[in-house]
Protein backbone atom coordinates (compact mmCIF):
# COMPACT_ATOMS: atom_id res chain seq x y z
CA UNK A 1 0.00 0.00 0.00
CA UNK A 2 1.33 3.33 -1.32
CA UNK A 3 1.85 6.43 1.29
CA UNK A 4 -0.73 8.13 -0.42
CA UNK A 5 -3.14 5.74 -0.33
CA UNK A 6 -2.86 5.09 3.30
CA UNK A 7 -3.17 8.43 3.82
CA UNK A 8 -6.80 8.75 2.12
CA UNK A 9 -7.55 5.30 4.14
CA UNK A 10 -7.26 7.31 7.07
CA UNK A 11 -8.93 10.19 6.39
CA UNK A 12 -11.66 8.85 4.92
CA UNK A 13 -13.34 7.75 8.52
CA UNK A 14 -12.30 11.69 9.84
CA UNK A 15 -14.49 13.15 6.62
CA UNK A 16 -17.27 11.21 7.82
CA UNK A 17 -17.12 12.42 10.88
CA UNK A 18 -17.14 15.83 9.94
CA UNK A 19 -19.85 15.52 7.24
CA UNK A 20 -21.63 13.94 10.20
CA UNK A 21 -20.83 16.63 13.06
CA UNK A 22 -22.02 19.22 10.77
CA UNK A 23 -25.48 17.67 9.18
CA UNK A 24 -25.97 17.25 12.79
CA UNK A 25 -25.33 20.74 14.21
CA UNK A 26 -27.24 22.08 10.94
CA UNK A 27 -30.50 19.78 12.07
CA UNK A 28 -29.56 21.33 15.73
CA UNK A 29 -30.36 24.80 14.46
CA UNK A 30 -33.20 24.03 12.15
CA UNK A 31 -35.09 22.55 14.91
CA UNK A 32 -34.37 24.97 17.38
CA UNK A 33 -35.46 27.94 14.86
CA UNK A 34 -38.61 25.84 14.19
CA UNK A 35 -39.25 26.20 17.97
CA UNK A 36 -38.43 29.77 18.19
CA UNK A 37 -40.97 29.91 15.28
CA UNK A 38 -43.78 27.96 16.32
CA UNK A 39 -45.40 30.90 18.71
CA UNK A 40 -45.11 33.17 15.78
CA UNK A 41 -46.35 30.42 13.35
CA UNK A 42 -49.69 29.98 15.12
CA UNK A 43 -49.67 33.99 16.15
CA UNK A 44 -49.90 34.77 12.30
CA UNK A 45 -52.43 31.76 11.62
CA UNK A 46 -55.31 32.42 14.34
CA UNK A 47 -54.86 36.35 13.67
CA UNK A 48 -55.68 35.71 10.17
CA UNK A 49 -59.05 33.19 10.78
CA UNK A 50 -61.94 32.76 12.57
CA UNK A 51 -62.27 31.42 16.40
CA UNK A 52 -63.21 28.02 14.67
CA UNK A 53 -60.28 27.72 12.87
CA UNK A 54 -57.82 28.93 16.41
CA UNK A 55 -57.00 25.44 17.03
CA UNK A 56 -57.69 23.51 13.51
CA UNK A 57 -55.36 23.58 10.36
CA UNK A 58 -57.28 23.93 7.35
CA UNK A 59 -55.49 24.65 4.38
CA UNK A 60 -58.94 26.16 3.06
CA UNK A 61 -59.92 28.23 6.31
CA UNK A 62 -61.22 31.49 5.11
CA UNK A 63 -58.74 33.98 5.98
CA UNK A 64 -60.32 37.58 7.46
CA UNK A 65 -59.21 40.55 8.81
CA UNK A 66 -61.76 40.89 11.50
CA UNK A 67 -59.48 40.12 14.16
CA UNK A 68 -57.42 42.70 13.70
CA UNK A 69 -60.14 45.27 13.41
CA UNK A 70 -62.03 44.32 16.81
CA UNK A 71 -58.53 43.85 18.55
CA UNK A 72 -57.61 47.71 17.10
CA UNK A 73 -61.48 48.68 18.69
CA UNK A 74 -61.06 47.23 22.00
CA UNK A 75 -58.13 48.76 23.15
CA UNK A 76 -56.32 52.25 22.13
CA UNK A 77 -53.69 50.98 20.37
CA UNK A 78 -52.86 54.19 18.36
CA UNK A 79 -52.35 55.80 21.97
CA UNK A 80 -50.05 52.71 23.04
CA UNK A 81 -47.81 53.53 19.93
CA UNK A 82 -47.58 56.69 20.45
CA UNK A 83 -46.68 56.24 24.33
CA UNK A 84 -44.33 53.58 23.34
CA UNK A 85 -42.20 55.74 20.29
CA UNK A 86 -42.16 58.61 22.38
CA UNK A 87 -40.97 56.46 25.33
CA UNK A 88 -38.37 54.79 23.11
CA UNK A 89 -37.23 57.47 21.53
CA UNK A 90 -36.19 59.69 24.53
CA UNK A 91 -34.33 57.30 26.33
CA UNK A 92 -32.41 56.51 22.85
CA UNK A 93 -31.71 60.22 22.76
CA UNK A 94 -30.68 60.65 25.97
CA UNK A 95 -28.48 57.52 26.15
CA UNK A 96 -26.65 58.33 22.94
CA UNK A 97 -25.61 61.96 24.66
CA UNK A 98 -24.80 60.42 28.04
CA UNK A 99 -23.04 57.33 26.48
CA UNK A 100 -21.21 59.33 24.67
CA UNK A 101 -20.22 62.28 27.01
CA UNK A 102 -19.14 59.38 29.66
CA UNK A 103 -17.07 56.76 27.07
CA UNK A 104 -15.18 59.74 25.85
CA UNK A 105 -14.11 60.65 29.35
CA UNK A 106 -12.91 56.99 30.15
CA UNK A 107 -11.35 56.58 26.69
CA UNK A 108 -9.23 59.87 26.49
CA UNK A 109 -9.22 61.61 29.65
CA UNK A 110 -6.79 61.46 32.81
CA UNK A 111 -8.17 62.32 36.12
CA UNK A 112 -8.24 61.34 39.69
CA UNK A 113 -10.31 58.02 40.14
CA UNK A 114 -11.03 57.47 36.59
CA UNK A 115 -10.76 53.49 37.15
CA UNK A 116 -12.56 53.36 40.00
CA UNK A 117 -15.69 55.42 38.74
CA UNK A 118 -15.58 52.83 35.38
CA UNK A 119 -15.45 49.89 37.58
CA UNK A 120 -18.48 51.15 39.18
CA UNK A 121 -19.97 51.70 36.04
CA UNK A 122 -19.42 48.11 35.08
CA UNK A 123 -20.75 46.59 38.81
CA UNK A 124 -23.51 47.93 37.08
CA UNK A 125 -24.03 45.59 34.06
CA UNK A 126 -24.22 42.92 36.92
CA UNK A 127 -27.48 44.52 38.93
CA UNK A 128 -30.75 43.60 37.11
CA UNK A 129 -33.04 46.31 36.90
CA UNK A 130 -35.76 44.58 38.75
CA UNK A 131 -33.71 44.33 41.89
CA UNK A 132 -34.06 48.66 41.77
CA UNK A 133 -37.75 48.29 41.31
CA UNK A 134 -38.66 49.47 44.25
CA UNK A 135 -35.87 52.27 44.91
CA UNK A 136 -36.66 53.83 41.13
CA UNK A 137 -40.48 53.83 42.18
CA UNK A 138 -39.46 55.45 45.51
CA UNK A 139 -37.40 58.03 44.12
CA UNK A 140 -39.87 59.02 40.93
CA UNK A 141 -43.15 59.01 43.47
CA UNK A 142 -40.59 62.18 44.83
CA UNK A 143 -39.75 63.66 41.87
CA UNK A 144 -43.91 63.51 40.89
CA UNK A 145 -43.11 61.57 37.65
CA UNK A 146 -45.31 58.75 38.48
CA UNK A 147 -47.77 57.71 35.80
CA UNK A 148 -45.35 59.79 33.06
CA UNK A 149 -43.36 58.97 29.78
CA UNK A 150 -40.23 60.90 31.79
CA UNK A 151 -41.32 58.29 34.86
CA UNK A 152 -40.73 55.24 32.85
CA UNK A 153 -37.73 56.03 30.63
CA UNK A 154 -35.68 57.79 33.37
CA UNK A 155 -34.01 55.28 34.94
CA UNK A 156 -32.64 53.59 31.66
CA UNK A 157 -31.03 56.69 30.40
CA UNK A 158 -27.60 56.09 32.00
CA UNK A 159 -26.72 52.79 30.26
CA UNK A 160 -23.55 51.04 31.55
CA UNK A 161 -23.71 48.95 28.64
CA UNK A 162 -23.34 51.87 26.45
CA UNK A 163 -20.60 53.61 27.82
CA UNK A 164 -18.44 50.28 28.14
CA UNK A 165 -19.50 49.27 24.53
CA UNK A 166 -18.53 53.20 23.57
CA UNK A 167 -15.82 53.27 25.50
CA UNK A 168 -14.32 50.36 23.79
CA UNK A 169 -15.11 51.70 20.52
CA UNK A 170 -13.18 55.06 20.95
CA UNK A 171 -10.32 53.47 22.41
CA UNK A 172 -9.49 51.46 19.17
CA UNK A 173 -10.19 54.64 17.00
CA UNK A 174 -5.66 55.92 16.78
CA UNK A 175 -5.22 58.72 18.62
CA UNK A 176 -3.08 60.48 15.97
CA UNK A 177 -6.51 61.01 14.55
CA UNK A 178 -7.22 63.28 17.14
CA UNK A 179 -3.97 64.91 17.33
CA UNK A 180 -4.59 65.69 13.65
CA UNK A 181 -7.85 67.57 14.87
CA UNK A 182 -6.46 69.24 17.53
CA UNK A 183 -3.43 70.61 15.19
CA UNK A 184 -6.39 72.29 12.51
CA UNK A 185 -7.84 74.49 15.87
CA UNK A 186 -10.56 71.70 17.33
CA UNK A 187 -11.60 71.73 20.93
CA UNK A 188 -12.63 68.69 22.50
CA UNK A 189 -16.32 68.83 21.66
CA UNK A 190 -15.48 69.55 17.87
CA UNK A 191 -13.06 66.34 18.13
CA UNK A 192 -15.47 64.20 19.84
CA UNK A 193 -18.52 65.16 17.42
CA UNK A 194 -16.08 65.08 13.94
CA UNK A 195 -14.19 62.21 14.83
CA UNK A 196 -14.56 60.24 17.05
CA UNK A 197 -18.75 60.09 16.69
CA UNK A 198 -18.40 59.14 12.80
CA UNK A 199 -15.96 56.42 13.02
CA UNK A 200 -18.29 55.41 15.75
CA UNK A 201 -21.14 54.66 13.69
CA UNK A 202 -21.57 50.74 13.51
CA UNK A 203 -21.44 50.60 17.27
CA UNK A 204 -24.12 53.46 17.60
CA UNK A 205 -26.42 51.71 14.81
CA UNK A 206 -25.63 48.37 16.74
CA UNK A 207 -26.47 49.91 20.45
CA UNK A 208 -29.43 51.40 19.44
CA UNK A 209 -31.33 48.10 18.21
CA UNK A 210 -30.45 46.80 21.50
CA UNK A 211 -31.89 49.88 23.19
CA UNK A 212 -34.71 50.24 20.99
CA UNK A 213 -35.49 46.71 21.13
CA UNK A 214 -35.48 45.84 25.04
CA UNK A 215 -37.32 49.23 25.85
CA UNK A 216 -39.96 48.48 23.07
CA UNK A 217 -40.69 45.02 25.03
CA UNK A 218 -39.93 45.98 29.09
CA UNK A 219 -42.91 45.42 30.32
CA UNK A 220 -42.44 44.97 34.24
CA UNK A 221 -41.17 48.57 35.37
CA UNK A 222 -43.72 50.25 32.61
CA UNK A 223 -46.20 48.20 34.80
CA UNK A 224 -45.40 49.24 37.70
CA UNK A 225 -44.77 52.86 36.79
CA UNK A 226 -47.87 53.13 34.99
CA UNK A 227 -51.80 53.65 35.95
CA UNK A 228 -53.81 54.98 33.01
CA UNK A 229 -54.05 54.46 28.88
CA UNK A 230 -52.37 58.29 28.47
CA UNK A 231 -48.78 56.65 29.21
CA UNK A 232 -49.21 52.89 29.08
CA UNK A 233 -46.98 51.40 26.81
CA UNK A 234 -47.88 48.52 24.09
CA UNK A 235 -46.44 45.77 26.32
CA UNK A 236 -48.65 46.89 29.37
CA UNK A 237 -51.51 47.92 27.44
CA UNK A 238 -51.72 44.24 25.29
CA UNK A 239 -50.78 42.40 28.80
CA UNK A 240 -54.10 44.34 30.31
CA UNK A 241 -56.33 43.70 27.26
CA UNK A 242 -55.51 40.00 27.36
CA UNK A 243 -56.90 39.47 30.76
CA UNK A 244 -59.12 36.67 31.31
CA UNK A 245 -61.43 38.95 32.95
CA UNK A 246 -61.82 40.63 29.62
CA UNK A 247 -62.46 36.92 27.97
CA UNK A 248 -59.75 34.75 26.47
CA UNK A 249 -60.62 35.17 22.21
CA UNK A 250 -57.26 33.59 21.30
CA UNK A 251 -57.78 34.95 17.71
CA UNK A 252 -58.38 38.49 18.76
CA UNK A 253 -55.08 38.12 21.56
CA UNK A 254 -53.10 37.14 18.44
CA UNK A 255 -54.21 39.75 16.19
CA UNK A 256 -53.59 42.16 19.08
CA UNK A 257 -49.89 40.63 19.86
CA UNK A 258 -49.11 41.06 16.14
CA UNK A 259 -50.19 44.68 16.60
CA UNK A 260 -47.71 45.09 19.57
CA UNK A 261 -44.40 42.94 17.63
CA UNK A 262 -45.28 44.63 13.77
CA UNK A 263 -43.10 47.55 13.91
CA UNK A 264 -40.04 45.95 15.51
CA UNK A 265 -40.80 42.77 13.35
CA UNK A 266 -40.98 44.40 10.21
CA UNK A 267 -38.49 46.66 10.40
CA UNK A 268 -35.91 43.43 11.01
CA UNK A 269 -37.06 42.03 8.01
CA UNK A 270 -36.66 45.58 5.89
CA UNK A 271 -33.21 45.59 7.40
CA UNK A 272 -31.52 42.76 8.38
CA UNK A 273 -28.40 42.57 6.30
CA UNK A 274 -28.04 46.30 7.98
CA UNK A 275 -28.64 44.80 11.40
CA UNK A 276 -25.91 42.17 11.41
CA UNK A 277 -23.27 44.08 9.30
CA UNK A 278 -23.93 46.68 12.01
CA UNK A 279 -23.20 44.01 14.81
CA UNK A 280 -20.69 42.97 13.10
CA UNK A 281 -18.79 45.73 12.95
CA UNK A 282 -19.28 46.90 16.62
CA UNK A 283 -18.02 43.70 17.81
CA UNK A 284 -21.08 42.58 19.57
CA UNK A 285 -21.29 38.59 20.02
Amino acid sequence: MTAASHSATLGTPRRRRLKFGTVLETGAAWLLALLWLLPLIYAFWSAFHPSEYATRFDLMAPLTLDNFREAWSQAPFARYYLNTFMMVTSILIVQFILCTLAAYAFARFEFRGRDFAFALVLVQLMIMPEVLIVENYRTMSQLGLVDTITGIGLPYMASAFGIFLLRQTFKTIPKELEDAARVEGCGPLQILWKVYVPLAKPTYVAYGLVSVSYHWNNFLWPLVITNSQTTRPLTVGLAIFSAPESGVDWPIITAGTLLAVAPLLIAFLLFQRQFVQSFMHAGIK
